[in-house]
């Protein structure tokens, strides 16, 4: 074989191999492409990929024609030490190419490995190239390592020298575009690790919310990988499945700003109960004293006493009601219109404006201006992410997140926007929120509902014009809420 060979190696198809390898982004598909370009150019039998991590050689991907065996992830080798009696360790300690015609004639590298496995396999280990993988800054990150090359009728022979530039061009090519894999993983830890310590934060602050984060991604990774499976049109690729699932994680960060006493309050006396109750219990101290020190007024006080007792009585029943009738607000209102004595014997109404707004909210927990603070918390996630300056696959990630409460029809929030301006991720995520909001069983402030009410109340949102049927149904359809 010409020693001249690999000048024969064209400009245009190393441009080519140097572009597909930047294209790749599954990062065992990018190592097999190396081992397997690496070989076809070299025409040898074998071939392993060794990634240099923690001082140690780990095997990544090795493949060998003609016994049709190759890497599988879950039965690799033991790492190779860095010592030099290891020759793949030898190429990477020097960073130097080393070609050996036949290794079962070399004394200088341990081969003991080697050996056993031909032993195992039937095999004979022969010639062999060791090439060590430099990045641009000529730091080692790996070894490629080809066994046995072949002439034109399967002999095996030594590795021609002409091929020795190629492979190390090869090598530098894929060095460079495993840095860039360890760097994209490397900043997509650093997100997911972000994520996890807000979302860490909340559940410090507030445990329901993280939760209903968890089960958000939970419904959302199912939801997807069953749509991806079902042969519809709408599907997600791993990068947008990924950056979907990053919004989930952070569509609720804004609560961190929202006050707690809002966020959790769980019933309409919460904040306002012992004040209530001081008060009461003063004015009914005072009518007892008042109707010892003077008999005559007596029945008044013990009356008045009787009246504030059953003030609280209504109050409570009030607070233990989802939904107040017309009739429990006017028997409210009547409560407020009682006064009551003070610890400095002033006449005091028995409950402040405040609190009548707070005790006659005829739904749910919270007044109109604790609804719009909880609200918010879209508005400060945006914010908040924005700041991020996410780029790339996430760019989109801080107007999802902060676009989960707005509905097809322009009535949600913090934007009111509708129609195509939402997107189906926004829709979905939406969905999901709703969806888990309703059969969370964690919320101090409501009862979970079972999920066959849950999309009861979801289909009346759509025909509302709220939601997107589709999206509803399809959701419903793949049981990714399933416990």
């Amino acid at each position: 074989m010409n020693t001249n060979t690999g000048s024969a190696y064209s400009l245009e198809r190393m441009i080519k191999i140097a572009l597909d390898l930047s294209a790749e982004k599954d990062f065992d598909r990018l190592m097999k492409k190396i081992l397997t370009e690496a070989m076809d150019t070299c025409k040898c039998d074998a071939g392993t990929v060794y990634l240099l991590e923690d001082d140690l050689l780990h095997f990544h991907t090795f493949f060998t024609k003609s016994k049709n065996i190759s890497s599988d992830k879950n039965k690799l080798p033991p790492p190779v030490p860095m010592k030099r009696s290891h020759v793949c360790a030898c190429a990477a300690i020097d960073n130097k190419k080393i070609n050996l015609p036949d290794i079962y004639e070399s004394d200088e590298y341990d081969f003991q490995g080697a050996q056993k496995y031909d032993a195992l396999n039937d095999y004979r280990t022969g010639s062999m190239l060791v090439i060590p993988m430099s990045d641009e800054k000529d730091n080692v990150i790996g070894v490629l390592q080809l066994i046995n090359a072949l002439d034109d009728a399967g002999n095996m022979i030594p590795f021609d020298k002409g091929y020795e530039e190629v492979v190390q061009a090869l090598a530098s090519l894929a060095a460079v575009s495993i840095n860039n894999h360890r760097l994209a993983q490397e900043v997509s830890d650093l997100l997911q690790s972000f994520v996890q310590v807000m979302v860490g934060a909340i559940d410090t602050r507030t445990p329901y919310n993280a939760s209903h984060t968890r089960s958000m991604v939970k419904y959302g990774d199912r939801f997807i990988d069953w749509l991806n499976e079902s042969g519809n049109e709408w599907k997600f690729t791993d990068e947008q499945k990924e950056a979907f699932l990053m919004s989930v994680w952070l569509h609720d960060i804004g609560k961190l700003l929202v006050p707690l006493n809002v966020l959790d309050k769980a019933d309409r006396l919460s904040g306002i109960r012992e004040p209530i109750i001081n008060r009461i219990e003063i004015g009914c101290l005072k009518d007892q004293i008042t109707a010892l020190t003077d008999p005559s007024k007596a029945e008044e006080c013990k009356a008045h006493e009787q009246a504030l007792r059953t003030a609280w009585t209504t109050m409570e029943e009030a607070n233990g009601k989802g939904f107040l009738d017309d009739l429990m607000l006017d028997r409210l209102r009547a409560c407020a219109k009682l006064t009551c004595k003070n610890a400095q014997d002033e006449d005091i109404p028995l409950l402040t404006k405040d609190e009548l707004t707070k005790l006659s909210v005829r739904k749910g927990t919270l007044t109109d201006a604790e609804k719009s603070e909880v609200e918010k918390h879209v508005v400060y996630t945006a914010e908040m992410l924005d700041k991020m300056n996410f780029k790339g696959v996430y760019k989109d990630v801080p107007h999802m997140a902060g676009s989960h409460h707005e509905f097809v029809d322009g009535t949600g929030y913090p934007n009111k926007i509708s129609g195509d301006e939402i997107s189906d991720e926004i829709r979905l995520l939406t969905v999901l929120d709703i969806y888990d909001a309703l059969t969370a069983e964690d919320r101090p402030y409501k009862p979970p509902i079972p999920a066959e009410k849950a999309f009861a109340i979801l289909n009346a949102m759509v025909n509302e014009g709220k939601l997107d049927r589709r999206i509803v149904d399809l959701f419903e359809q793949s049981g990714a809420w399933r416990s």
